[in-house]
Parts: structure tokens; sequence; C-alpha cells
């Protein structure tokens, strides 16, 4: 990478806005740049993987891949949310291949070894010789499921790869203090309240265009037309996370004016208002004074990612045709968004783009995200 992506080109990314250039078009087109980006700014953090509401209750598990990496996403018996490795410590085969509820035991289909859904080693059958379902070289309490270091906040599974990034609540704790006013239940719309987006492009685009609301009135006429331009304004905690937030939310109503029930003991802030970030590196988020919504990003490739969405409730019933209508209406919004991100990453393959410039009054929050992918970047290569 370092041949490809000189270090001043980074330098020049974190440089003030007024004068900085936007990451080099190998960050987006370049397969050895989205490897180097996989390990320094996805691995060493804490990176988005699924939502817990995918696995309800006790016993359900989901197998995932992450890059390449094969997890098992699973609520054990105590309730606890828990992400492993989904390979077998014998010979490394895949666990579960679909999501599936556990009843008794985790096997592996090869030779039947079988873990607890805390992940314990429970049995070895044959393992030795025929009948002999033990043998003194096989330690069980020593190879249980590779456990990833997990976090769950704001229904989304937050894990660390490499296991050296500091507590979730540490490094994120400005954004929690910031949304203090939702924490408590989210409920999740169910089947008609996600869905998932797949889009040529490279993940950071994604991230770049829905951080900013510069793009509204071109992009989004429908939005705009009630949530100007200047009904917004920007966030930027650089670092950690950056985006919008409106002055001037509208609650969806139904046919007979019905709306969805208001989050409890929210400040007056909320009453017209909303703020939409994104939590680095890959986690979109929206909160209004009715309902929320989570966007995982999820990198398939250099050129593609698939956005899934989530739409959350402040309670557990909501009016079916409300809540359709709701996933329909932010459906359209960011399907509105596809052109954009896939005619930038086309933009990408232009030999002479420098990585453009910045507005020093509109593009904010999308430099403070280029400034802390060179960052970590930069970090990885002297460390």
């Amino acid at each position: 990478m370092a041949k490809d992506v000189p270090t001043d080109a980074l330098d020049a990314v974190r440089q003030p806005i007024e004068t900085a250039h936007g990451l080099p078009n190998a960050h987006y087109v370049d397969p050895a740049v989205f490897e180097a980006e996989k390990h320094a700014v996805l691995f060493a953090g804490w990176v988005g993987l699924v939502v817990a509401s995918d696995v309800p209750e006790v016993g359900d598990a989901k197998p995932i891949e992450l890059l390449g990496i094969p997890l098992l996403l699973i609520r054990d018996k105590t309730g606890q949310v828990r992400v492993f490795q989904n390979i077998c410590r014998h010979r490394g085969m895949i666990l579960i291949t679909e999501p599936r509820k556990i009843e008794g035991a985790i096997r592996c289909p090869y030779h039947s070894w079988c873990y607890a859904t805390d992940g314990k080693l429970v049995s070895t059958p044959h393992v030795g010789g025929p009948g002999h379902n033990t043998h003194e070289a096989v330690d069980k309490d020593q190879l249980g499921l590779v456990e990833v270091r997990s976090h769950i906040w704001f229904d989304t599974v937050f894990i660390n790869i490499d296991g050296s990034a500091p507590p979730f609540e540490t490094v994120h704790a400005d954004l929690i203090a910031r949304w203090a006013a939702f924490d408590q239940p989210l409920y999740h719309g169910g089947c008609d309240s996600r869905f998932t987006l797949d889009v040529k492009t490279n993940w950071k685009l994604a991230v770049e265009n829905y951080c900013e609301s510069y793009h509204l009135p071109w992009v989004h006429p429908g939005l705009n037309s009630y949530s100007r331009l200047e009904d917004h304004y920007n966030i930027v905690a650089c670092g950690k996370y950056s985006g919008q937030g409106t002055l001037v939310y509208r609650q969806l109503t139904g046919g007979d004016a019905q709306v969805f029930p208001d989050f409890q003991g929210l400040t007056d802030n909320w009453i017209d208002g909303g703020e939409y970030l994104a939590l680095y590196p890959n986690v979109l988020l929206g909160v209004q004074r009715d309902h929320a919504f989570v966007i995982i990003l999820a990198p398939q490739s250099h050129e593609h990612t698939r956005e899934h969405v989530h739409l959350y409730y402040a309670a557990a019933q909501t009016d079916d045709a409300l809540r359709a209508k709701n996933s329909a209406q932010w459906r359209e919004v960011f399907e509105e968004d596809i052109f954009v991100v896939e005619g930038m990453q086309k933009g990408r393959h232009a030999p002479h783009f420098d990585g453009g410039r910045f507005s020093p009054a509109m593009d904010g929050p999308t430099h403070c995200f280029h400034d802390w992918v060179a960052g970590r970047l930069l970090a990885h290569r002297t460390g």
C-alpha cells in the first residue's frame, strides 16, 4: 500500500478543511488498499456487524461473514448475545450455514464435536478411539469456540476483531451521552422494517454521502420540500462520528391522522428535531421523536457494499399500515442516494482526480471522516 498511497497524500487529507484533499482514488478502486483498510480501519476498531434483533430468542443462531471471516451470532441460554468464530476447534469446519434455533448443542457436521451456546466444548465422540469419547491430549476446557469481543449499543452488535480497541463505552462516551434520551427500549418493527440495498460502491462513499446534508436539494427533493438545506446543521466529532441534524422533523401520519408514539421523556429539542450520524467506521444512525433507524454497511469488496437497514419504534406494537408506509418512505430516500454513490465510485476511476476539495461551510462531516480514515492508516503503518 505504501507505494500506492504515499504518506504525503494522506497528510494532504489531514490538512485543515480549507486546503485538504479528499482520499486518493486508490482508496476506492485498489484491492490492495481495500485490504490495508480492512486491517487498519475495520478490524482495529469497533465495527458494526448485525443487530441483536436478528437473534430475538434464546437459542437463535445466525451465521455471518465479515470480510471473509466466518462468524456466528447466537443468543445463549442466559439470553446474552455473543459472537463466535463459526468454526469447529477440531478441523476448522464451518458449524452453521443457515439461521436456526439451537435446541441442544451446536454440533459440528464433520466429526460431531458439540458446543454449548456459551461456546464451551461439551462432547467429543470417539476422540479417543471407537467408543472412547475423551482423550488426555484433548482438553475440552481449552477448546471452546473462539469468542469475538463484542458490545451492543442501539441494538447494534459491534465487534473488535483484533481485540486492541479500548472499551466501546469509553471510545463512544460522547455519543452515548449526546443521545442519552434514547437510552430506552428500542423495538424492531419486524419483517416490514428491515431491507437490504446492494450498491456498487466502496463502503466509504456511502458514509460520506450519508453524513452531509449538502446534497439534499438535488438528490432528495421530496425530503427537502419540508426539511430544507437551511434547516440542517453539521455535527462533527472528528475521530468518532460526524453527521447532520434537522430542526424541522415532521412526523409521518396515517390516513386517520395516526402517528407513532413518542419515546418517553424527550426534551423539547427532540420534538421538532432529528439527528443522522455516521458512527465510524460503518454504522449509520438516525433518531427522531417517534422512531429510529440503524444502517449497517457490509463491505463485500472494494466496489460493492450491502446496506442493511433496520427501523425501530418506541412501542412494541405499532400500526401495520403506518409502519409499512414509514419503511417505504425511508427506502425511497435511501434508494435516491444510490446513483450518487455509484456515480462517485465510477468517478474514482478517472486517473487525474486528486481526491477533490471540500466546502468549509458544508463538507465538515465528510472531511472529518476522511481525516479519521487517513489517521488510522498512518497509525497502522507506524504501529
